[in-house]
């Protein structure tokens, strides 16, 4: 997806795309796929690919110590995406709420992005995305991530992997 959209990629970046499930162990349904170009304590980038119509779980990002929380400035880069933030729900949305998690979506409006179009979601903002019909590729730029600290409406999402070990 990031050589269609005419992402180069590096072979160390690559090898370091991350595949987000959050916990839910359905990644084509809910999940994201990533790359962070840089992450300091002052700024992040990052690139994030959705499969067609694959959903970024409802979440925020809350303060952290003296930071108010991570802002963030999505733009599209190929593809469509629907971003739903907090404020006057659309009157019918065009993504579809991944199955069985209705009750853990609850922003509703709605911005659609499209190629050269973005989207600053403030701190502390509740939000989800989904890819359109084809994908989507997004390009994130924000202040610090600390996804550690990320907030999801649905408990049973897990943002860091958890590493099992057999006894």
């Amino acid at each position: 997806m990031f050589r269609k959209a005419g992402i180069a990629l590096t072979p160390s970046e690559l090898e370091k795309v991350e595949v987000a499930d959050f916990g839910l162990g359905n990644l084509a349904v809910q999940g994201l796929q990533l790359v962070t170009y840089i992450n300091t304590d002052r700024y992040c980038a990052k690139e994030l690919a959705l499969f067609p119509h694959q959903t970024c779980p409802e979440h925020l990002h809350p303060p952290v110590g003296g930071d108010p929380g991570k802002m963030e400035t999505f733009r599209c880069r190929w593809g469509k995406v629907f971003l739903y933030v907090e404020g006057e729900p659309a009157a019918s949305v065009q993504a579809a709420v991944p199955p069985g998690s209705e009750a853990y979506y609850t922003v509703f409006h709605e911005i659609v992005l499209t190629p050269g179009e973005q989207y600053t979601i403030p701190p502390g903002t509740k939000h989800w995305f989904q890819g359109g019909p084809e994908g989507a590729i997004v390009s994130e730029f924000s202040s610090t991530s600390r996804d550690e600290f990320d907030i999801f409406t649905d408990p049973k999402v897990e943002r860091m992997p958890v590493i099992e070990f057999d006894d």
